[in-house]
């Protein structure tokens, strides 16, 4: 549920995209809508997450530069740029801390061998560079109204294979430490 709704601003995007065929008005109703799903995230649960305040960054300034200067490479950037700095910091958190950041948020949830979550790292890393440089693919070899249907139907379609893809491998891991735990 999450995932989808981190994607709102992104339909809204779209939305309006296929409503005026203007990518720059696009643009301009993505930057209140991103504001307005931090401030609706900050009431309901009191925190936001790094990630989404880096995204709200990069809306904001690409976005802002987008409309200002009526050029919608700076928001085709955007997904790159996100993608390229969560890789970033998920290959950081190998060298930084003890633990990958993967490890960080799942762990309260589940339990895997060190080298499991190690190999889980690296998969996010290798997903996160592999969107970031099918964005720019997308967005400079093909029409713009094909980077919009990507960016939202591609891009959410792609990590749901992937976020799936993650649990069949994990379930694998999981039925060895439940029967191991049992016994």
């Amino acid at each position: 549920m999450k995932l989808l709704f981190d994607f709102l601003p992104i339909a809204i995007f779209f939305g309006v995209y296929k409503y005026t065929g203007d990518i720059i008005i696009a643009t301009a109703v993505l930057i209140p809508a991103t504001l307005v799903q931090m401030i609706f995230t900050w009431v309901r649960t009191h925190k936001i997450e790094k990630m989404q305040l880096v995204t709200l960054v990069l809306v904001i300034v690409l976005g802002g530069l987008t409309v200002l200067f009526q050029d919608k490479t700076f928001i085709q950037w955007k997904p790159t740029i996100v993608n390229w700095l969560f890789a970033l910091a998920f290959l950081g958190s190998h060298y930084i801390g003890a633990k990958p950041i993967v490890q960080r948020m799942m762990e309260s949830s589940i339990e895997l061998p060190e080298p499991v979550w190690g190999r889980l790292s690296w998969a996010w890393i290798g997903f996160f560079v592999t969107m970031g440089a099918l964005n720019l693919f997308v967005a400079f070899t093909m029409s713009e109204e094909t980077w919009v249907n990507f960016k939202l139907f591609g891009m959410l379609g792609l990590t749901l294979v992937f976020i799936i893809a993650q649990g069949v491998y994990l379930s694998r891991h999981l039925s060895h430490n439940e029967n191991s735990t049992n016994e």
